[in-house]
């Protein structure tokens, strides 16, 4: 599928074909890749049918995918596939590859960020960052101040927080436990499902400024699942558009990464041009052939 750049200013968007680079190595890399659920039953249900892309591993920087379609068009099992995790994987055909080897279950290389938080109830906050360290066996010592450190750096205060329960959080403060969670690992490829989902307005504004803060950081690669079209083309590089199921992607384009903060950039001519674009892309997307 040609890859696309959405291009704003003064005039109409215009969508123009954009090169992918040859010379890098692809970090993750979808061919021909379909999901048949209880397939041979009278419950089959196809997913997602012969998708196919590929993702260069940009040194130093990594970049940003946003997905957008409609609900039950297969955005989570690309996410799932990528990650490793069951029933979504393995694959009903095709190939799914990380780093050109593949995908043979989870690894510490790949973390996931869940809409639902997926916090520990009966851990507090410390031990919630700290989990997977804990798993890895680092000391004690350690783990403690790593842990600190990231709770700190999701704008949580570690004396303050670092001893509550997640029931004893909002909403906004129990997703940046699991992305603390996620990110303390450094892994190179991060999948997010839609974590900003349930969070108001101003607070998911915060929560997209503090993901392209830490996202730089970590240069690494992330996968982004929403349904706000306004998120997508703020946090990416790219936007992949899918048709409703079984989900095929309809779309590929690049996009103007995010260079201001939310509240700034989302209110611009050129921005909401862009979305008001993808919008219709999207839409259109989802409307049975003629």
């Amino acid at each position: 599928m040609a890859r696309t750049e959405l291009q704003t200013g003064d005039a109409p968007c215009e969508l123009k074909p954009v090169a992918s680079d040859p010379t890098l190595p692809r970090i993750v890399d979808f061919k021909n890749v379909s999901k048949v659920y209880h397939p041979g039953t009278r419950n089959e249900f196809t997913s997602i049918r012969d998708i196919s892309f590929h993702i260069e591993d940009t040194p130093d920087v990594g970049e940003f995918i946003g997905i957008l379609g409609p609900s039950g068009c297969g955005k989570s099992t690309v996410l799932r596939l990528i990650a490793g995790l069951a029933p979504h994987f393995p694959a009903t055909t095709g190939e799914v590859l990380v780093h050109g080897q593949p995908v043979e279950g989870p690894g510490p290389d790949r973390g996931f960020v869940f809409q639902d938080y997926a916090n520990f109830p009966h851990r507090t906050v410390l031990e919630n960052v700290g989990f997977g360290l804990e798993c890895a066996h680092v000391p004690d010592k350690e783990r403690i101040e790593r842990a600190n450190e990231w709770i700190a750096k999701v704008g949580l205060d570690p004396k303050k927080d670092g001893g509550k329960y997640p029931h004893q959080l909002s909403g906004g403060m129990n997703q940046r436990v699991a992305i603390a969670r996620t990110l303390i690992m450094h892994p190179r490829i991060i999948l997010m499902d839609e974590p900003f989902g349930a969070l108001d307005p101003g607070t998911r504004q915060n929560m997209q400024d503090l993901l392209v803060k830490l996202w730089r950081e970590l240069e690494a690669t992330v996968f982004f699942v929403t349904h706000d079209v306004s998120e997508a083309v703020y946090l990416g590089d790219r936007v992949f558009i899918f048709s409703p199921s079984p989900g095929t992607i309809v779309h590929q384009l690049a996009v103007m990464p995010p260079d201001r903060p939310a509240a700034e950039m989302q209110v611009e001519p050129a921005f909401l041009s862009s979305v008001k674009e993808v919008r219709r892309l999207l839409d259109q997307a989802g409307k049975p052939a003629l």
